[in-house]
């Protein structure tokens, strides 16, 4: 059962869904197929699918886990929670209808927010209009390099209270972007053992972006072998901003 976690910028894990597959190069060196592989061998029944070719062909195979929704429900305090960080809730193989199961348990728990980020900007934005958007969920997409940057242009399209940018891992210069409409920025260096160096200017500019727009934005790690290794102070201070709707996550 999820319920505290780690990363810098939320409170608590929800998976509904787990296994996912490659779309792009940011998921080369996913820290998510790592740790499945891991909770498989170590018998968890959520991830004996992750890896079978049956299910999904390469990736690990995404499954539904209809006995998660109830998990949000249980928690008395209020939370900022990350909605399938093993996972992706636009995947192709996840049924419409689940969507919005899922969306479903977010309107009927307001007392928590909730964060949900993809990669797959198209199939968001294709069904938006059958999705009906409460207040507590922010939507966001990963632009690793400035090849993605078209799912900025998906996001805007969403009626989300906040949205926002996952440049993470950042992997490549991503230019000028066009921010508006965004109502928030992460950034972060890749880790692990095959991880890709992240370069000075490209977070410099990118934040320099956002204090210009009056962007909120987050520093979360340079990475390196280990995603602490690197700390994440940048120019001498971190940089840990959030929405102005943000409730209950914790700087």
């Amino acid at each position: 059962m999820a319920d505290r976690s780690t990363i810098e910028w939320t409170e608590a894990t929800w998976n509904p869904t787990t296994g996912c597959d490659r779309i792009s190069e940011g998921c080369d060196n996913c820290y998510a197929l790592t740790l499945a592989k891991r909770l498989k061998a170590m018998g968890s029944p959520k991830y004996q699918n992750d890896g079978d070719p049956r299910t999904s062909g390469p990736g690990f195979g995404l499954s539904v886990h209809p006995q998660a929704l109830d998990l949000p429900y249980s928690w008395k305090s209020p939370r900022t929670v990350f909605v399938n960080s093993m996972s992706d809730l636009f995947h192709a193989r996840v049924p419409l209808s689940y969507v919005k199961d899922i969306f479903n348990v977010m309107r009927e728990t307001p007392q928590h927010t909730y964060q949900i980020l993809t990669k797959r900007s198209t199939r968001m934005r294709k069904v938006a209009d059958q999705i009906s958007w409460p207040q507590n969920v922010w939507m966001g997409v990963t632009v690793e390099s400035a090849e993605f940057s078209w799912r900025i242009d998906d996001l805007r399209q969403i009626p989300a209270h906040v949205r926002f940018l996952s440049c993470e891992p950042l992997i490549g210069p991503l230019g000028t972007l066009n921010l508006s409409g965004i109502n928030w920025v992460i950034a972060g260096g890749e880790s692990g053992k095959n991880h890709r160096r992240i370069q000075r200017e490209w977070v410099t500019g990118l934040r320099d972006q956002c204090v210009e727009g009056e962007i909120p934005f987050f520093f979360k790690q340079w990475g390196g072998s280990t995603p602490k290794a690197g700390g994440r102070l940048l120019e001498g201070r971190t940089w840990g901003q959030y929405p102005k709707a943000r409730s209950h996550v914790a700087v």
